[in-house]
């Protein structure tokens, strides 16, 4: 699939910056990939979530109707939703950790086990966050194969979910961008 539509919109929201930047992961960098920028950039995210929704069946065997979206907070969050609004397959939030509070839940929507939950994420570095979720989704009993990120740093997560039997499927790696 082309992803110079996604490139372009990345570029055109100011999503790329250069500079001396310290990562989530705590790696350091010369670029930061902004993708709270494009998640709250209407046009941009709909870019993102269509060409998320038209590679889909490509990526997964799976009937449309036994798929749930997730996302891992916070970043994942608004991808995940609004893949789930293009294709209409139920959406699961993923906390970081169980609330204290309520129903000490960390799920928002069901963790369905009989339906494969495909990841969202906005930029991938080492996997470090969508390991833990993927890790408290398997101990649920969930179904994970696959994780769709945006931008992927390249910097060792496709490697680290691959040890978990999870593909990383990037639209865009971080080498294209930066070009």
């Amino acid at each position: 699939m082309d992803n110079s539509e996604i490139i372009q919109a990345l570029k055109d929201c100011d999503a790329i910056r250069f500079g001396d930047f310290t990562l989530a992961s705590g790696q350091k960098s010369n670029f930061y990939i902004d993708i709270k920028k494009a998640s709250t950039d209407p046009k941009t995210l709909k870019i993102i979530a269509d060409h998320i929704a038209c590679l889909l069946p490509s990526v997964t065997d799976t009937p449309a109707s036994e798929i749930i979206i997730g996302g891992v907070e916070l970043g994942g969050v608004p991808i995940a939703t609004a893949v789930s609004l293009s294709t209409q397959c139920p959406l699961l939030i993923i906390r970081k950790a169980a609330k204290e509070y309520g129903t000490k839940s960390r799920y928002v929507g069901v963790p369905d086990a009989g339906k494969e939950i495909i990841l969202m994420e906005d930029v991938t570095t080492s996997g470090g966050s969508v390991k833990k979720a993927i890790a408290a989704l398997q101990e649920d009993g969930a179904d994970i194969r696959k994780v769709i990120t945006i931008v992927d740093r390249e910097s060792g997560a496709a490697a680290a979910l691959k040890e978990l039997g999870v593909e990383l499927v990037p639209l865009v790696s971080s080498s294209e961008l930066i070009e």
